[in-house]
């Protein structure tokens, strides 16, 4: 290797450098934004049958994906703050976009009253490109069961 690809090569290390770091340290955002606003999701209509892909939203049908409408997003955390069925189980998938990009699968267990407060999963998605939609569907011991969350999310830095 002569010295200007050795130079190439050092930028190019540089460049992976400063991606990463801007990967790591960043504002996180919650989805509701607000304490009166609520996200919740429905299980299929059979036990342990998945729903149908969902879009997110909340109470105030805001979407998920208009939080989003300048920049990529990644979601890194999804919390359970309740359940309206006790010691069931349940399997929560999110997805983006027309053909369901995976984003998350996670599962989570309701206790004998209800989810325990703050029951967190961390998440480590893929880029979601700007203005995709976001969708899940669940899946819950019960059928119908529903479960409040909240989504932490983070903007990909351009």
């Amino acid at each position: 290797m002569n010295g200007i690809g050795a130079i190439r090569l050092l930028r190019q290390i540089g460049d992976i450098i400063d991606d990463l770091h801007a990967e790591f340290e960043h504002e996180t955002h919650v989805f509701p934004e607000d304490t009166d606003e609520t996200v919740t999701f429905t299980a299929g209509g059979s036990n342990n049958v998945f729903g149908a892909w969902v879009e997110v939203v909340d109470n105030n049908a805001v979407k998920l994906s208009s939080k989003f409408a300048g920049e990529d997003l990644h979601v890194e955390h999804i919390t359970v703050t309740s359940a309206d069925a006790i010691n069931k189980r349940w399997l929560l998938e999110m997805s983006w976009g027309a053909a369901k990009t995976h984003v998350a699968r996670m599962a989570f267990g309701s206790g004998t009253a209800n989810v325990p407060p703050e029951q967190g999963h961390d998440v480590v998605s893929e880029k979601i490109p700007i203005s995709e939609l976001i969708y899940y569907r669940m899946k819950c011991s019960q059928a119908s069961a529903q479960a409040t969350v909240s989504i932490e999310y983070y903007h990909h830095s351009s």
